[in-house]
C-alpha cells in the first residue's frame, strides 16, 4: 500500500502507512475495547492542550471540522445571546454563514485577509455593545496562511467576562496552545490536521463549566455539544450515534506516533523548519509570499514572479505526476497558489517539490524571467544555498527525512 503522491495541503494531508493500516480492522461501536480507545483519545487530547481534566473535557463529534465549529456555535450561543465573530479569511466568513443559517445573533469584526484582528478593536466592540456574550475567531486562517493572535484576544475576552471560542482546525497539534492558561473556553480541531489522522470527525476541548451551562441551548439534535458529551461521560466512551470507527482507530495511532515523535514541541519545530525552508527556496526561485507579517507555519500563499504567466492547472498536473499535490489560491483579488507543509512531510520533501517547480519553470520557459537565468541546475543550486543555513539550524530531534 503506497501513496501515488504526497499532499502539500492543510488537510487532509499525508499520513503514515501505519496510521492507514489501522483502518484494516473492524470494530463494533458497542465494544468496550473500542470505547476505551475513545477515552484514551480524549485523555491524550487534554494532555496536548495542557488542560486539567477536572476543569476541561473533550467532546468528539462526527463529521468534518466545520461540523465541530457549527456544533459549538449552535450549542453554546443561546437565542438571547450574541457572538462577536472576528474574521480575516474564508473560514471566519464561514462562521458568519453558520450564524445566519441558524439564526444566531452576531456582530462581525472583519479585517482584510492579510491583517490580524486587533485585541484593541475587540475591546472596543465589547465596550460598545454589552449584549455581546461570546467571542469567536480562527487561529490558523488557511485562506492566506496567517496565524492570528488568539492569546491577546482571549485576554480581552476574559477581562470582559465573555466566553471565548477558537477554530484551531489547522493549528492544534502543530502549534502549542496552552488552552487553559490562555482562557480559551472552546477550541475546535479535526482528526485530519496536525495530529496527522484521516478525515471523519472533529473534536472540541471544552471548559466544563461553560459546557454545563450550554445544556438546552442547542439548535440541532445531531450537533448538540452538551448531549454528545453527556453520552460520552455516562456510557464511558460511547458516542451518541454511529461513530467513524476506522477513523477513530487511525487517529488513536496517529496520536501515539505524535507522542513518539516528541509531542507538539518536536512536531511544531518540524513544521516550522519545513515552512522556513519552503519560503527561502521559493524566494530564490522568484516567488514572494502574500503575507508580509504573521505568516503561520502551516501553509503559505505565494505570488507568482513578476513578468511571468503561469497556468496553475498545468503546473499542478506536472508536479502531481512527479509525486506531490499542491493547492490553488483562495484569494479573490490576487493570482496566487498555496503550499502546505504539515503532515508526514519533511525537509527533503520541500527540496524535492521546489526542484520540480524549477524543472517546470525551465520546461515552460518561465525560469529566466523569474530568476534571471534559464538554467535549472543554477536555480536548484541557488535554492540549496538559501536553504542550507535553515537545515543546519534544525532543532534537536527534528528529522529532515522520513
Amino acid at each position: 500500500m503506497t501513496n501515488e503522491y504526497k499532499l502539500l495541503t492543510p488537510g487532509p494531508l499525508t499520513t503514515t502507512r501505519t496510521v492507514k493500516e489501522e483502518m484494516l480492522f473492524d470494530h463494533c461501536t458497542w465494544d468496550e475495547d473500542y470505547q476505551q480507545i475513545t477515552q484514551k483519545i480524549r485523555r491524550q487530547l487534554l494532555e496536548l492542550a495542557h488542560c486539567d481534566p477536572q476543569e476541561y473535557t473533550v467532546v468528539v463529534m462526527q463529521g468534518s471540522g466545520t461540523f465541530g465549529v457549527e456544533s459549538v456555535l449552535t450549542s453554546v450561543v443561546s437565542k438571547d445571546e450574541k457572538v462577536l465573530l472576528c474574521t480575516n479569511g474564508a473560514y471566519g466568513d464561514r462562521q458568519v454563514k453558520i450564524c445566519e443559517h441558524a439564526g444566531i445573533a452576531y456582530t462581525q469584526y472583519a479585517e482584510p485577509y492579510d491583517r490580524i484582528p486587533s485585541a484593541e478593536k475587540v475591546a472596543e466592540y465589547l465596550d460598545a455593545d454589552p449584549s455581546i456574550t461570546h467571542v469567536s475567531m480562527i487561529h490558523s486562517e488557511t485562506t492566506s496562511g496567517l496565524l492570528n493572535d488568539i492569546q491577546a484576544v482571549a485576554k480581552v475576552a476574559k477581562a470582559h467576562g465573555k466566553t471565548f471560542m477558537v477554530d484551531a482546525m489547522s493549528s492544534f497539534g502543530g502549534v502549542d496552545i496552552p488552552v487553559a492558561d490562555w482562557g480559551i473556553d472552546f477550541i475546535v480541531s479535526s482528526a485530519n490536521k496536525c495530529i496527522q489522522g484521516v478525515p471523519g470527525f472533529s473534536f472540541i476541548i471544552c471548559n466544563k463549566a461553560k459546557l454545563e451551562a450550554s445544556k438546552g441551548k442547542a439548535r440541532s439534535l445531531s450537533l448538540d455539544l452538551w448531549d454528545q458529551w453527556n453520552t460520552l461521560e455516562k456510557a464511558n466512551g460511547k458516542w451518541r450515534y454511529t461513530s467513524p470507527t476506522h477513523v477513530v482507530l487511525a487517529f488513536s495511532k496517529a496520536l501515539d506516533e505524535m507522542f513518539e515523535e516528541g509531542g507538539i514541541p518536536v512536531r511544531s519545530a518540524r513544521y516550522q523548519l519545513n515552512n522556513d525552508l519552503l519560503i527561502a527556496r521559493m524566494k530564490a526561485l522568484g516567488f514572494s509570499t502574500f503575507l508580509a507579517d504573521h505568516q503561520g507555519p502551516i501553509i503559505t500563499t505565494f505570488l507568482y514572479p513578476k513578468g511571468t504567466s503561469f497556468d496553475f492547472h498545468d503546473m499542478y498536473e506536472f508536479i502531481k505526476e512527479r509525486g506531490y499535490a499542491i493547492y490553488p489560491g483562495k484569494l479573490t483579488n490576487e493570482d496566487t497558489f498555496r503550499l502546505g507543509n504539515i503532515g508526514e512531510i519533511y525537509a527533503d520533501d520541500i527540496e524535492k517539490v521546489t526542484e520540480l517547480l524549477a524543472m517546470y519553470m525551465g520546461e515552460r520557459g518561465l525560469l529566466e524571467a523569474a530568476t534571471g537565468s534559464a538554467s535549472v541546475p543554477a536555480a536548484i543550486a541557488a535554492m540549496d544555498k538559501a536553504g542550507e543555513p535553515i537545515k543546519a539550524a534544525a532543532p534537536m530531534g527534528v528529522k529532515l527525512a522520513a
